[in-house]
């Protein structure tokens, strides 16, 4: 069947990047299996056993070159896919077939290669997760004193600044970005257990020497980029450790979810928009819609990733004893999927946080229309020291305040707090133009945001640049 008459799933045809979709594809998991064997019979060979040299020459030249119709052919017959692929590498290094998986189970390969990919998967995903927090920081700093109106429940609330407001979104990434270090640091490779975590195939290669068993351990891991392994396994490696990934993956996509649900808010509002084509189409039938499709369909891929945590958290509830196979099924769906959505939706961040649309006179606009109800307290603060009486003028405002509130409800008429206001005689002596600067209701939010940046998040960051524009295919 060809692609255009069996489904394709949409994370490798429309989403994800080339470098995600390849690196979870046949080729790089299998050539990973065939490492992992090469790297064990090395050290086997290394602590004594009888391995030449020409065996793992061979295996080392076949390495890449992957039969995978005979390893399906031989699927069929064993209905075991390592094997099927232990007798498709020795087809082509037959000098080595006698040795390959020499005292290791499935598992070996398996959960040795899922954390391999596990590893270069959260370094691709920090990549990404760079780009968005080097973007969003450098439009926090752009629009660190741009005041707008804050929002509270939905509701307008005391101003704040845009760039104040990027700095909550980019804070959301950046404890993403410490938890993926984190995780990153404390990866381990599951290592050389044997069937049920005890390493007795491995004592009995070895002729009971223990010392020999812990050294493979740790030469296997060393020449694979670990530091070290888990301590202790039983066939597997524990499964709460893919749920920790997923875990993380599904905070990134929260992240994300709040700052594109944000974005489309504030493209309903008109104040900002997220970048649009010249030739795009917002709308089959309204042609002049500027529709945010891109913030919508990180919503949409976030929604998804963040569906995949349950699968993790029950995988690992429900692993009885030493193992059993319920996971496999559930795991090559779901920590694939969710690195390619995560990859997906970031890339998708990467490309709107580059070219993000500010308004000013729109944003001017709607705080105007507020800014007379939040500048009550500072009008009445003017007007006490200038000699008024306090509850007086209070009474003062409270029915103006209504008056007017009243006529922008029912009459649909603009705002007339502040003419009320001037023409009343008590308050006759306040500055207006001082009391009524949007600035002065900020507090310090412009501060807030090159502290913010200067003192935490440029550290992180350290020289890292995101990618242009030009580089990222949405």
């Amino acid at each position: 069947m060809s692609d255009e008459t069996r489904y394709v799933n949409p994370l490798i045809s429309r989403y994800a990047s080339r470098s995600m979709a390849e690196l979870w594809g046949n080729q790089r998991r299998f050539s990973t299996w065939r490492q992992l064997w090469i790297v064990l019979a090395q050290a086997e060979r290394d602590l004594g056993l009888d391995i030449t040299e020409q065996q793992i020459a061979q295996m080392q030249a076949t390495r890449e070159s992957i039969d995978f119709d005979a390893a399906k052919d031989y699927e069929r017959r064993f209905r075991h896919d390592v094997m099927a692929h232990v007798h498709a590498f020795g087809d082509v290094a037959p000098s080595a077939r006698g040795i390959i998986h020499l005292g290791a189970t499935s598992c070996f390969v398996t959960d040795n290669a899922e954390l391999l990919l596990i590893r270069d998967g959260l370094g691709l995903i920090e990549q990404h997760l760079r780009g968005v927090m080097g973007n969003l920081a450098r439009f926090a700093r752009e629009q660190r004193d741009q005041v707008t109106l804050g929002f509270t429940h939905l509701q307008p609330a005391q101003p704040t600044t845009v760039g104040k407001r990027a700095c909550l979104w980019l804070h959301d990434f950046l404890l993403d970005f410490e938890e993926l270090r984190h995780r990153l640091a404390t990866l381990r490779l599951r290592g050389v257990k044997g069937t049920t975590g005890t390493q007795a195939s491995f004592l009995a290669l070895f002729d009971g020497d223990h010392e020999k068993v812990r050294q493979l351990d740790r030469m296997v891991a060393q020449r694979l980029g670990f530091d070290e392994v888990y301590p202790v396994t039983g066939q597997t490696y524990s499964r709460k450790i893919d749920s920790h990934v997923l875990d993380l993956l599904s905070g990134i996509a929260q992240s994300a979810h709040k700052c594109a649900t944000d974005l489309r808010i504030l493209a309903h509002r008109k104040e900002i928009e997220e970048p649009f084509e010249k030739e795009q189409i917002g709308s089959s039938a309204m042609a002049y819609k500027r529709n945010p499709m891109r913030s919508e369909r990180i919503c949409g891929l976030a929604r998804f990733v963040m569906s995949l945590t349950s699968n993790a958290a029950q995988t690992h509830a429900t692993q009885w004893l030493e193992r059993t196979l319920d996971d496999s099924a559930n795991r090559r769906l779901t920590i694939p999927q969710a690195f390619l959505g995560v990859d997906a939706l970031l890339r998708l961040m990467i490309n709107v946080s580059n070219g993000l649309v500010v308004y000013p006179k729109v944003i001017g606009r709607s705080l105007s229309e507020e800014l007379p109800f939040m500048a009550t307290e500072a009008i009445l603060m003017a007007a006490v020291r200038e000699g008024g009486d306090r509850q007086e003028l209070h009474e003062r405002i409270r029915l103006h305040s209504q008056a007017a509130a009243s006529r922008v409800k029912t009459q649909g008429e603009p705002n007339d707090l502040l003419d009320r206001l001037r023409g009343d005689e008590a308050f006759g002596n306040v500055d207006w133009k001082q009391v009524l600067d949007p600035k002065l209701f900020v507090g310090r939010a412009p501060e807030q945001v090159d502290e913010f940046l200067d003192e935490v998040v440029m550290p992180m960051l350290g020289d890292s640049e995101a990618p242009s524009d030009a580089e990222i295919d949405v």
